[in-house]
C-alpha cells in the first residue's frame, strides 16, 4: 500500500520539486544581478495611491476601495460568463435563461451603483 500511495503522489512531489528549485534560483538570482539600492522614496510607506499619513486615525476618501470592490463583483459576472459561452449548447433553454436572469440583476445592480454616484470620481 506504501508503495502504491508513493507512486500516485511522486509526479505531485516531483514537481512540488521543480517549483522551489525554480522560484529559489529567480530569487537567488535577482538577489545577485539587480542592483540593490533603494532610494527614500522606494523605502517609503505606500499607502493605495495616497500620501502616507502622519496619524494613523486620520480620516481618508474610501472611493478608491469601493471602486476596486465594485470592480471585483463586475469582473466575477466575466468569469461565470466563459463556462456558460462554452457549455451552452449542453444546457439549453434553462441554462440561457437562467443567465439572462443572472445578468439581469448584475445589470440592476451596475445601473443602481452608477445611479448612486459609486463610480463617480471626483
Amino acid at each position: 500500500m506504501t508503495q502504491s500511495l508513493l507512486s500516485e503522489y511522486f509526479p505531485i512531489l516531483v514537481f512540488l520539486a521543480i517549483a522551489a528549485v525554480i522560484s529559489i534560483a529567480m530569487v537567488g538570482g535577482s538577489l545577485l544581478v539587480a542592483r540593490q539600492k533603494p532610494d527614500a522614496e522606494k523605502l517609503s510607506t505606500y499607502e493605495c495611491g495616497f500620501e502616507p499619513f502622519d496619524d494613523t486615525r486620520h480620516r481618508f476618501d474610501v472611493r478608491f476601495y469601493l471602486v476596486a470592490i465594485l470592480f471585483i463583483i463586475f469582473d466575477l459576472e466575466v468569469a461565470f460568463l466563459f463556462p456558460w459561452a462554452v457549455s451552452l449548447g449542453g444546457i439549453g433553454w434553462v441554462g440561457f435563461l437562467s443567465m439572462m436572469a443572472f445578468l439581469a440583476v448584475l445589470t440592476v445592480g451596475f445601473i443602481y451603483e452608477w445611479r448612486k454616484g459609486a463610480l463617480d470620481w471626483e
